[in-house]
């Protein structure tokens, strides 16, 4: 695919890190702001960029590219997404695919109607230990707890406190824990269990932003926690998963999948999986994104699509719930 990257913060620089070894993807241009010419000018030397452009109008008239990595602040996602799709390009967004509910489905109708490409770059679901792991789900049973847990203390909440406001931070920006870290919880369980019944947030809010919260996801014979802080941190980075017949323990947080173990009901280790093809959390989904454009697999969009709407669903329902107030 010739790709053209919209942003040049920490997520476009982990992952142009691993495009040395994504074969069918090609960098054609990175697209940023007049601010931020100076990262896009070292970044396009450093990875042999073709084209550099700080207007994104610019860059659809004049470079030759069939899709569009958007990677800016949440709040932008949408309008990017939109411009990028009513002009003929595939897109793929990073996570949260948007910030409300109706903009996810607005991008969707025009990406149908186009019948163009249009995804969600969320680590875990194309990993290859989460793919196993939904393989051998069954090998506990019916599955009646998961318990989930992402914190990590934001190098941006001192800041915060101080009363400097960053886009992390930011309710206008879409920013918050449960878009940050949490969501990575929500697509983990609804990848495996679908859209919940019912859902109910439990935040810590600050300024008017969720800097950490629980979040019950409620599948009538199964019940979900997710957990998601940016203001405290713990040394346990694990999911723990009860069937009726085992457990399964995921290690590491869940955007990399590190690992998992699987016991039986009387606590005995079964098996140990590690089988993510690549050390880095973002080259299968982009090898995957690689595929889909290079076969135009609009089947495998559609489905990837639905999941992506399930999880804006509880996104939508937490918001509509709560006192947070985005965008």
């Amino acid at each position: 695919m010739k790709l053209a990257i919209i942003g040049s913060g920490k997520i476009v620089q982990d992952f142009l890190t691993i495009t040395k070894d994504l074969k069918d993807t090609e960098l054609t241009a990175i697209i940023g702001t007049e601010r931020s010419i100076d990262v896009l000018k070292q970044l396009q030397a450093e990875y042999k960029i073709e084209s550099v452009y700080t207007d994104f109008g610019d860059a659809l008239d004049k470079s030759d590219f069939d899709t569009v990595y958007v990677a800016v602040p949440n709040f932008l996602h949408y309008g990017f997404a939109k411009k990028a799709l009513e002009n003929g390009k595939n897109v793929i967004s990073e996570k949260p695919f948007t910030v409300k509910y109706e903009e996810f489905l607005d991008l969707k109708k025009i990406a149908i109607e186009k019948k163009l490409i249009l995804v969600e770059a969320i680590t875990n679901q194309y990993l290859q230990n989460y793919l196993d792991l939904k393989d051998k789900l069954s090998q506990i049973g019916d599955i009646k707890l998961i318990e989930s847990n992402y914190s990590q203390y934001s190098s941006r909440y001192d800041a915060f406190e101080a009363g400097k406001i960053l886009p992390v931070f930011d309710p206008k920006k879409g920013g918050g824990a449960l878009m940050d870290l949490n969501i990575y919880n929500v697509h983990f369980i609804v990848g495996l269990l679908g859209k919940p019944q019912s859902v109910s947030y439990l935040p810590n809010i600050e300024r008017n932003i969720d800097t950490s919260g629980i979040l019950l996801l409620d599948y009538g014979v199964s019940k979900a926690v997710a957990i998601g802080a940016k203001d405290s941190t713990s040394p346990v980075g694990k999911t723990i998963l009860q069937g009726n017949k085992g457990s399964i323990i995921v290690n590491g947080p869940t955007n990399e999948m590190q690992s998992f173990d699987i016991y039986d009901k009387d606590k005995n280790l079964l098996e140990k999986v590690d089988h993510n093809l690549y050390p880095h959390r973002m080259y299968q989904e982009f090898v995957e994104f690689e595929r889909i454009v290079k076969e135009n697999d609009l089947q495998t969009v559609a489905q990837k699509l639905q999941h992506s709407e399930d999880v804006m669903w509880v996104v939508k329902e937490v918001l509509e719930s709560s006192k947070i107030k985005l965008g």
